[in-house]
């Protein structure tokens, strides 16, 4: 079954949170998310357990007084039923992050709910990677896939270049689909189509580009934006390098950016990458982005012969012919 695109009406509850984006876009609201850690630092420094702004309010996921962001503000949240009520104060239920001069609205801090929806540092640098692939590209976009887009914030980034594209952003989190039609009403990407789909099995069609940032962390909650299943966290990776492999136009390209644990100096989600590609005419390219992220995740029992997480990115082309 396939859900509604982007051009779909908004329920209401949904239109008041593109307001409430419109309301902070134009009042310069700008706010770069950090780690899960470095945010728990930031909150338990003396001067901040209140918000006294709006990146208090919509970044660092304060409590906060009326008084703080106004009655327009206010009302709008209220409307979109984004607001808790408690003893110091209201909060938030969602945050507002900055990218390339958009907003994204996705989960508030900490994202503790099933259908919590991630943003943060992996965002920037998938996003990056995306613009850096592009960058070097000459082929034209014309059909593209974000799978697990979450906030859509590639789908979204891949639209703006590519503005005549069919964007397919799926995800199977209703929340996450939901914030991305937001998102991309947002930035005015109207080729971003939001799709309920399990990985790809209702996405339409071939592309010359697939995306993907998949959830790789062993998590014991098995929350659908972190847990990533498998070996080490690595389940989600290889299903979306097997079935994006066969839905690739000639030409097109897969872009695989995830964390894989290095245990022992052994990267064991490369020797499967290898152990998949190997045999085929595709061309491909593994490369670490970043050696070592989320490292508080180390403390956990099930990292703990692990050395360190790192953050990678898998391109795979087809070649023109096949």
């Amino acid at each position: 079954m396939q859900g509604d695109d982007s051009c779909s009406e908004l329920s209401r509850r949904n239109q008041a949170l593109l307001h409430l984006g419109e309301a902070l876009k134009q009042r310069g609201y700008h706010f770069t998310t950090v780690t899960p850690a470095t945010h728990v630092r930031i909150n338990q420094r003396p001067e901040n357990v209140m918000a006294v702004d709006l990146d208090g309010v919509f970044g660092w996921s304060r409590p906060f007084t009326r008084e703080v962001i106004g009655e327009d503000l206010f009302k709008l949240m209220e409307a979109a039923d984004v607001l808790i009520a408690g003893i110091d104060g209201f909060r938030s239920t969602v945050r507002w992050s900055s990218l390339g001069g958009e907003l994204y609205v996705h989960s508030s801090f900490p994202t503790d709910a099933a259908d919590a929806v991630f943003f943060g540092p992996d965002t920037y640098r998938f996003v990056q990677a995306i613009d850096c692939f592009l960058d070097r590209s000459e082929r034209d976009v014309v059909k593209a896939v974000d799978v697990g887009c979450g906030t859509g914030a590639a789908a979204i980034r891949i639209a703006g270049r590519f503005p005549h594209a069919d964007v397919q952003a799926v995800d199977i989190n209703l929340r996450a689909l939901e914030f991305t039609r937001i998102n991309a009403r947002l930035a005015e990407t109207p080729g971003v189509r939001a799709i309920v789909s399990d990985l790809l099995r209702e996405a339409e069609g071939h592309f010359d580009l697939i995306v993907a940032n998949p959830p790789y962390m062993l998590d014991p909650a098995q929350r659908t934006y972190r847990h990533g299943g498998g070996e080490m966290g690595s389940g989600l990776s290889l299903a979306i390098l097997d079935g994006g492999v066969a839905r690739l136009a000639p030409g097109g390209a897969l872009l695989l950016y995830t964390g894989v644990a290095i245990a022992n100096g052994r990267d064991s989600f490369f020797e499967r990458v290898a152990e998949c590609l190997g045999a085929t005419d595709l061309q491909w390219h593994y490369r670490e982005l970043d050696p070592d992220v989320f490292g508080e995740e180390l403390d956990e029992y099930a990292y703990l012969n692990t050395d360190r997480i790192a953050a990678v990115l898998l391109t795979v082309v087809r070649g023109p012919g096949n």
